[in-house]
């Protein structure tokens, strides 16, 4: 069984051409309508803005709705590939199912989202199991809030996997998914229920048997933190919604109680490093919270990996993850749960939080937020899977993640168009119906 290692959450330091005035009025309209279908804030930073104590949560679009059974017998059925939406109670356990081969590891990862404005305890958080039908159990894995004690959102994963290391759950059949709440201090805070996004990834056998043990040696120093201007790069408001970034070093503001999503493509052989800085603020003074910013990493399949506590106090302070290992399929032997989940390629997730708390001291405008992002090391090929993994490239890193990652907007992303479809279709579409109209008859002026 996996649980969150709480010393580091705690830890903490004392032009492109010529456009004719026409045509610039339609772009501009355009994207206006986009901005106005949310509220008047850019994409994706109005879903923050206008939700609960700094940000709703942004699930994924289309994922089905399910209920979550009291008893394994009536279990929904939760298939690789998609994702659901479902509902955790403030006590008692909730059961899924899954039919499973005899070949393919399978990752199932849940996403608690408490309410905003409730209490929430260091050790209070969400366990996710994996059992088979004699209730054997094959995987188990626990995250909590943290030090902060600020309710945001959260993941944890659990895996049926094929490995000469273990010797339950490697039959076809059908096995269990179970979620629960996981108050260890018994204070029952937050007591009603939270929402979940549910997600689950298929990944195919090897064509050849490879390495049986982790690496042994890789470089564990400390690197040098990414220097440069810091560009801008607005956060997401959930994994699905996760803003690409590459190396580089990204800025962006952060609100008591907000959490911001980014994900890095990482391939093969890379290794990943990472610091997170809060920059000064005018309102410092003399008080300092120990866990005001809490940055979690996690893998692409939203199993968590490391996480590190950024102490505040008005001045600038900065904290790095702890140094980890470049991306191995072989890492997955190792006991230790960060390296070992450094086994695949993909999309690393880094989830940032500021604590409500910090509002109490500074006020609850925005803080800055800077992530210095560094790859070293060079890719590698992959170690040859036998099949495709469910999704497809959710194990790979391909050309469209680097161009999405450089750019900063999901591969195939049109953010205008979204905004509309998530901001009211009713009112913009008027909006552009009435815009068309003016930008038609402005045409009609201009031709003489």
């Amino acid at each position: 069984m996996r649980g969150r290692r709480g010393t580091a959450r705690g830890r903490a330091r004392a032009g492109h051409g010529r456009t004719t005035a026409t045509g610039r009025l339609v772009v501009v309209t355009l994207a206006s309508v986009a901005v106005m279908g949310l509220g008047g804030g850019p994409p994706g930073r109005q879903a923050l803005a206008a939700g609960t104590a700094g940000g709703a949560y942004a699930f994924a679009e289309g994922a089905q709705t399910v209920d979550g059974a009291a008893s394994t017998a009536d279990a929904v059925r939760l298939e690789a590939g998609r994702t659901y939406r479902s509902t955790l109670p403030g006590n008692g356990k909730v059961h899924y199912r899954l039919e499973l081969d005899a070949t393919s590891n399978t990752y199932v990862s849940a996403t608690a989202v408490p309410p905003a404005g409730r209490t929430v305890s260091a050790t209070d958080g969400v366990k996710v199991s994996v059992q088979d039908g004699d209730g054997r159990s094959c995987d188990a894995d626990t995250t909590s809030f943290g030090a902060a004690g600020s309710p945001h959102p959260v993941a944890a994963w659990a895996v049926r996997e094929i490995s000469p290391r273990r010797s339950l759950c490697k039959e076809a059949g059908t096995y269990y998914v179970t979620v629960e709440r996981v108050d260890r201090g018994g204070g029952g805070s937050s007591p009603g229920p939270w929402e979940l996004e549910l997600t689950a990834v298929s990944e195919p056998a090897l064509e050849r048997t490879g390495a049986t043990s982790a690496p042994e040696e890789w470089d564990s120093a400390p690197p040098r933190p990414v220097t440069g201007t810091p560009e801008r790069r607005a956060g997401g408001a959930g994994f699905a919604r996760a803003t690409p970034v590459g190396e580089g070093v990204w800025r962006d503001d952060v609100r008591p109680g907000q959490t911001l999503f980014y994900k890095v493509p990482v391939d093969w052989g890379r290794q990943l490093h990472v610091t997170a800085e809060l920059g000064s603020s005018r309102t410092g003074g003399s008080v300092y919270v120990p866990a005001a910013l809490d940055l979690d990493l996690y893998n692409p399949a939203r199993g968590h990996v490391a996480d590190v506590g950024v102490g505040y106090d008005g001045d600038q302070k900065s904290e790095d993850l702890a140094p980890l290992p470049p991306v191995a399929y072989a890492n997955r032997h190792d006991a230790r749960g960060q390296i070992g989940a450094m086994r695949f390629a993909g999309s690393y997730y880094l989830v940032a939080h500021l604590a409500a708390e910090v509002a109490d001291h500074f006020g609850d405008g925005p803080v800055p937020l800077t992530l210095r992002v560094g790859l070293s090391g060079a890719a590698q090929d992959g170690p040859g899977y036998a099949g495709e993994a469910v999704p497809p490239d959710v194990f790979a890193v391909t050309e469209e993640d680097r161009e999405a990652a450089a750019e900063g907007a999901a591969a195939g992303d049109d953010t205008a168009m979204r905004a509309l479809a998530v901001g009211g279709i009713g009112s913009g579409s008027a909006l552009l119906a009435g815009l068309g109209v003016w930008t038609l008859a402005a045409r009609r002026r201009a031709v003489p």
